[in-house]
């Protein structure tokens, strides 16, 4: 009877696991110097989500500008490419949390969001392109 409990506990637990999402999947939270080698890999597409006048006043090399709060941004995202993976970040990481929900709600396979946003990539000592 013991064992008969344990087999359906172990099996309700596989059940559950396997209804999660693929949201927890796709997304990745990742730090500074993990954004700084994944970014230099083929295929990557880093995009800022700040203001255009956030990105003017400095951004990280080769990240496409992509405003959040624009009122085209869900037509701007669509030129992305879903299959590969995307890095994502902006001033502290809140419009960033948001925009990943909104990539993985369209079916973007893997999204890094910079944990901190674009402060902490400052504080952290990395290159700052103007």
């Amino acid at each position: 009877m013991n064992f008969l409990k344990i087999i359906t506990s172990f099996f309700g637990v596989l059940t559950c696991l396997s209804c999660q999402t693929k949201t927890s999947d796709a997304l990745v939270l990742i730090t500074p110097q993990e954004l700084k080698e994944l970014s230099v890999l083929a295929g990557v597409q880093l995009i800022d989500v700040r203001t255009p006048g956030e990105y003017q006043k400095g951004h990280v090399s080769t990240a496409k500008n992509i405003d959040f709060l624009d009122a085209d941004f869900e037509q701007n995202i669509q030129h992305l490419d879903p299959n590969r993976p995307i890095i994502i970040y902006c001033q502290r990481g809140s419009r960033s949390a948001k925009c990943a929900s909104k990539l993985i709600a369209k079916g973007f396979v893997k999204v890094y969001d910079l944990k901190g946003g674009f402060v902490q990539w400052k504080n952290s000592g990395l290159k700052v392109e103007n």
